[in-house]
């Protein structure tokens, strides 16, 4: 039986705003109270998920900035894994994310969001939990405790910059999208899937024992590594064409996963 209940946050947990809804967090509440194991797993920032986790009223393990970072129900950092600090260097440079200037550049580090600019637009993904940026000189950054450097922009800026890190860095780096204007790079031994094992692992279970939902590219190897992997019907095109096998589910903006918990745990009550 289902022990371990492993969620992606944007496009799986969270709704179309980006933010939980009481339908969801009656139901995991309930779970938790029937003695499941939560894992939250994103790319998100800790300081970020901590407080999302706290309206969602359970303590899960919190997997952040894509595995970079893993805490326990306690809140202890129990796994890290930074990118090289000439690599950080090198990858806020304009030859990078382009001279153009349209390419958001961030850095994840433990305590901060650190943004080249102004981008109020932003916020709006963290109603929940309140984090916000600050706005900082990267290249001045000496580049230590970076656990994720996000670009976000257009798609196809994007693309030039997935290019150019392939040509700079080849497989020396982890580089994904959390969604299609956000791409993600972290430490190449970094994923969602290896973070879950770890977790696995602290709490004496199989991944036979996990069921896992996410709907876009960063979420491929924690499908991949659990028992029972569930993909949402909102899911990325190219996540579906690469994961045909997995069941999809319901959209992320009608509870999706909450509904799809209910089937499977059959809870005694419905939430008022």
């Amino acid at each position: 039986m289902y022990q371990v209940i492993a969620t992606d946050l944007d496009g799986t947990l969270l709704n179309s705003d980006h933010q939980v809804d009481p339908f969801t967090v009656a139901t995991l509440q309930e779970l938790q109270a029937r003695g499941l194991h939560f894992v939250i797993a994103t790319g998100r920032h800790f300081r970020d998920v901590a407080g999302i986790r706290d309206r969602l009223g359970i303590r899960p393990y919190l997997v952040t900035s894509n595995g970079a970072r893993v805490h326990d129900v306690r809140d202890n950092r129990i796994h890290a894994h930074d990118l090289p600090e000439d690599i950080v260097k090198r990858l806020v440079a304009p030859d990078i994310a382009g001279t153009h200037g349209r390419v958001i550049v961030n850095l994840f580090v433990d305590d901060a969001w650190l943004i080249d600019r102004e981008a109020p637009q932003l916020l709006t993904f963290h109603q929940d939990s309140g984090f916000r940026y600050e706005v900082a000189n990267l290249a001045a950054h000496d580049g230590q405790g970076v656990a994720k450097v996000l670009y976000i922009g257009d798609a196809a800026d994007l693309r030039v910059v997935e290019r150019n890190l392939a040509r700079h860095f080849g497989d020396a780096l982890y580089v994904t999208y959390s969604l299609p204007d956000c791409l993600e790079v972290m430490a190449a031994s970094v994923s969602k899937g290896r973070a879950l094992a770890l977790v696995l692992e602290q709490l004496g279970l199989s991944a036979e024992r996990c069921i896992a939902f996410g709907d876009n590219m960063n979420d491929i190897d924690m499908l991949e590594s659990v028992g029972h992997p569930f993909m949402m019907g909102n899911a990325n095109p190219g996540l579906i064409a690469r994961l045909p096998h997995v069941p999809r589910i319901g959209n992320n903006f009608e509870a999706g996963v909450a509904h799809h918990l209910r089937a499977l745990f059959a809870p005694q009550r419905e939430p008022a």
